[in-house]
């Protein structure tokens, strides 16, 4: 039977096409049969809504009843204390929820979901080095935005996200070793939540 996912993200519009592959991806490394899902219904629209335990445990109630893992996946915006936000959703998801066999995991991508979608690029600009495009405070406006105009895609459906995640997920090993400490962590947490790691 297969494992029912839910990514809720902060703006699902634009971030589900870098999601939803990735995660897709990620349940495959891992060996798992899964539905994944974006939410959509309710429009969160933003960090600060979605950061919201009101608006969560909306969604929570919303959908339990069909979904085992929830997956909240926002940017980090270059917010130290997001991580801890992100750890007190979780602490009240878990004691909402109130079931072994449902879970909500939460990750902030570092510094935005595009950066995911960059991770798997074999061919991005050689002058740029990876460290920096981690660490810029805006990363999609710099690198993103720069790499889909120059394949052509900025002005597409999505803005290219839907064609560069998508051939990023094919490279998920790369994702994993160039995103450890968001996707990284986040792969290592699904895979125990759901039994696939020790």
């Amino acid at each position: 039977m297969a494992v029912n996912v839910l990514i809720i993200p902060e703006d699902f519009r634009k971030d589900q096409y870098v999601l939803r592959p990735i995660v897709e991806a990620m349940m495959k490394a891992h060996g798992i049969k899964a539905r994944v899902n974006v939410c959509t219904d309710p429009l969160l629209g933003g960090i600060g809504e979605a950061l919201k335990w009101e608006r969560l445990v909306q969604i929570l109630d919303q959908y339990r009843g069909m979904v085992r893992l929830f997956l909240l996946l926002v940017d980090r915006d270059c917010d130290a204390n997001r991580r801890i936000r992100l750890d007190n959703l979780e602490a009240k998801a878990k004691q909402h929820l109130g079931a072994a066999d449902k879970l909500l995991l939460a990750e902030n991508a570092w510094q935005e979901v595009e950066v995911w979608a960059l991770a798997g690029q074999r061919n991005l600009p050689p002058a740029w080095k990876w460290r920096e495009v981690r660490e810029h405070r805006e990363p999609k406006e710099h690198y993103y935005d720069v790499y889909a105009e120059q394949r052509g895609l900025l002005r597409g459906p999505y803005e290219g996200r839907q064609t560069i995640a998508s051939e990023s997920a094919r490279n998920y090993d790369r994702l994993l070793q160039l995103c450890p400490e968001d996707l990284g962590t986040l792969h290592q947490r699904v895979g125990a939540a759901l039994g696939t790691v020790p």
